[in-house]
C-alpha cells in the first residue's frame, strides 16, 4: 500500500445493552517467540445506534524500548527496511541502515548495542501494533503485516490500549477483516449479541464507502 489512511467506522447495531468493549487489533505474520500482539484499538461504551470512528494509517512508524522503559522517537518505516539500534555518547538510538536482504515486505529491527537486550516497537496511526522484547545484541526482529485486522467484544477482560495480548483474549476476538482493495473509507456494522437464552454471538460486517 502506498502513503495515506482510510477513515474506519464502527457502527453498534446490535442487541448489546451492556456497553461491551470492543477490541482491534493486527498480527504480525512473521511472529515468533517474544513477539507480541498489542491492543491497537480499544473502543468502549459505545452505545447502540452510536458510532466510532478510527484511522489506520498505511505507513507504520519503528521505534525502541530499552530495559528502563525508556523509548526512542518513532521513524516512519516502509517494508524491506532494517534499523539499528545502537550505542552512541548521549545513550541508545536507533536509525535506518540500508534494506533487508531479499525481504521486500519485511520490517527488521537489529540490536547493534553490542551489551543488553532492547525490544522493537512498531506503531499504526500514532498507537503500539506490536512488539518484540528481549532482542539479545546482534539478534533481529522482524515484522510483516497483511492489510486486515481482527475484531471483537472484550468485555470478560479489562483490556487497555498498547496492552500486550494474551492467547486467550487472541483466541476469542477472531473476527478477521481485510482491508485489501479498500480505495475509500469504510463502515463496520457490528450486530448480534442480546439478553439471555436470545443471545446470538456478535458480527462485524465491512461495508466500503
Amino acid at each position: 500500500m502506498s502513503s495515506g489512511s482510510l477513515k474506519l467506522t464502527l457502527v453498534n447495531q446490535s442487541s448489546d445493552a451492556n456497553n461491551s468493549t470492543v477490541l482491534i487489533y493486527q498480527q504480525s505474520v512473521l511472529a515468533s517467540l517474544g513477539e507480541y500482539a498489542v491492543a491497537w484499538q480499544v473502543i468502549q461504551n459505545l452505545g447502540r445506534g452510536w458510532s466510532h470512528d478510527f484511522e489506520y494509517e498505511f505507513d507504520l512508524s519503528v521505534g525502541a524500548m530499552d530495559s528502563y522503559g525508556n523509548t526512542s522517537p518513532l521513524m516512519t518505516a516502509t517494508p524491506g527496511q532494517l534499523f539499528s539500534v545502537y550505542s552512541a555518547p548521549s545513550g541508545d538510538q536507533i536509525q535506518p541502515k540500508g534494506s533487508v536482504p531479499n525481504k521486500t515486505t519485511e520490517i527488521w529491527v537489529q540490536n547493534d548495542l553490542g551489551v543488553g537486550a532492547t525490544s522493537a516497537c512498531i506503531y499504526r496511526s500514532g498507537k503500539l501494533l506490536a512488539t518484540k522484547t528481549g532482542i539479545a545484541p546482534g539478534q533481529t526482529a522482524a515484522f510483516q503485516f497483511n492489510p486486515s485486522i481482527y475484531i471483537g467484544v472484550v468485555s470478560q477482560w479489562d483490556v487497555k490500549p498498547g496492552q500486550i495480548l494474551n492467547a486467550a483474549i487472541m483466541s476469542a476476538v477472531n473476527t478477521q477483516i481485510s482491508l485489501a482493495g479498500l480505495t475509500g473509507d469504510g463502515t463496520i456494522i457490528m450486530s448480534g449479541g442480546g439478553p439471555g437464552r436470545a443471545s446470538t454471538p456478535f458480527t462485524f460486517t465491512l461495508q466500503p464507502g
